[in-house]
């Protein structure tokens, strides 16, 4: 007789793509567009926080209702990520132009003079906190071009595709921004010890920061 094994056989879900996700939603599946939302919820709302001194509950929403009417006019569904990012970067510009009806863009505005008030960070060290409070203090769009490219490891590709920019740009914006955020932390008081690490290992800390900016609570 020969011995069997019976031992029940382990089947692992192979996590799908954003772009068969895109597919099925687009045909009836709304389990695949449950998915999509769920799988970006966080990063959309951690792209608001940094900017924003209120809940963004509201733009979150208004991303995801958007993307929800235009998800049959993306041609190349392997493009949703860089899709849905560019709908939440027209959004925070729309947010943030109703008080004084004025472009945002090729300006020195920051987030910390369209939208005063403290950044979130949710058990974040020292070192952390006033890297957030830099970005803040540079022009918008280098804090969007580099929490992107930092917390969400966009590509130029991706980055120029969600923005509607050439790569060349894209690429001499992220150079430009790094060297503000250096300038930003310059300016801010801190320990002679915490601002050579901070520069020193400056992108290691813009990338972990993605952990420590989170939703807001209530």
């Amino acid at each position: 007789m020969v011995a069997t094994n019976t031992a029940p056989a382990r089947y692992h879900a192979r996590v799908r793509s954003d772009a068969e996700l895109l597919e099925g939603w687009r045909g009836g599946d709304k389990q695949a567009g449950s998915e999509l939302f769920e799988r970006y919820f966080e990063p959309v709302s951690r792209f608001f926080v940094n900017k924003l001194s209120e809940d963004p509950d509201d733009l979150v929403q208004e991303t995801f209702m958007a993307c929800l009417r235009g998800r049959d006019r993306l041609r190349d569904p392997s493009r949703f990520r860089s899709y849905l990012f560019g709908i939440a970067c027209n959004v925070l510009r729309a947010h943030l132009r109703r008080p004084t009806d004025a472009p945002l863009h090729d300006d020195d505005r920051c987030a910390l003079d369209l939208s005063p008030g403290p950044s979130t960070a949710l058990h974040a060290r020292e070192g952390e906190r006033l890297l957030l409070d830099a970005l803040r203090r540079i022009p918008l769009e280098l804090q969007i071009l580099l929490e992107l490219h930092y917390w969400e490891s966009m590509t130029t590709d991706e980055i120029a595709d969600a923005l509607g920019l050439p790569r060349g740009t894209v690429r001499g914006r992220l150079q430009r921004g790094r060297a503000r955020l250096m300038d930003a932390l310059e300016e801010l008081p801190m320990p002679k010890a915490l601002h050579a690490t901070l520069t020193r290992e400056l992108d290691a800390w813009a990338t972990g920061l993605r952990a420590v900016v989170v939703h807001r609570e209530g």
